[in-house]
């Protein structure tokens, strides 16, 4: 398979992406590398535990930094994100099972209740017209 035909599409994809659909995507590898965190942490292979509580944590600091701070709502993810971050940086020192099962769920449910949103605003600008299927 040539690489950089597969390249280009995987750009092209972002690139055409709303910014809704772009959210979902960090939040889905936020969820994944969770996952993977959880399962490394089981296996005893520390390495892959801390290659995933990294990309988790660069992540949250990009979801953080992205945040427009116009909106009240803004201030709270904020501190949300730095709780998530506060609490995987001790599962990565303290190889701890717990507090991994104590936030992915919470993580799980943040991510679920932005896809909820980004549907409802679809749904919404599809009823008022403003959105046009592509064909």
């Amino acid at each position: 398979m040539d690489m950089r035909g597969f390249q280009q599409y995987k750009e092209q994809s972002v690139n055409t992406m709303t910014q809704g659909e772009l959210l979902l995507l960090l939040y889905d590898e936020l969820v994944k590398r969770v996952t993977r965190a959880e399962l490394a942490l089981n296996k005893e292979d520390y390495a892959t535990l801390d290659a995933s509580v990294d990309r988790c944590l660069d992540i949250l600091r990009y979801l953080d930094d992205t945040l427009d701070m116009q909106y009240p709502v803004s201030g709270n993810l904020t501190k949300l994100y730095e709780y998530f971050c506060y609490e995987l940086n001790r599962v990565k020192a303290g190889r701890n099972k717990a507090e991994l099962a104590r936030i992915k769920p919470m993580i799980t449910d943040l991510r679920d209740a932005f896809r909820e949103a980004d549907k409802s605003c679809n749904q919404q600008l599809e009823a008022s017209g403003e959105v046009h299927a592509a064909t």
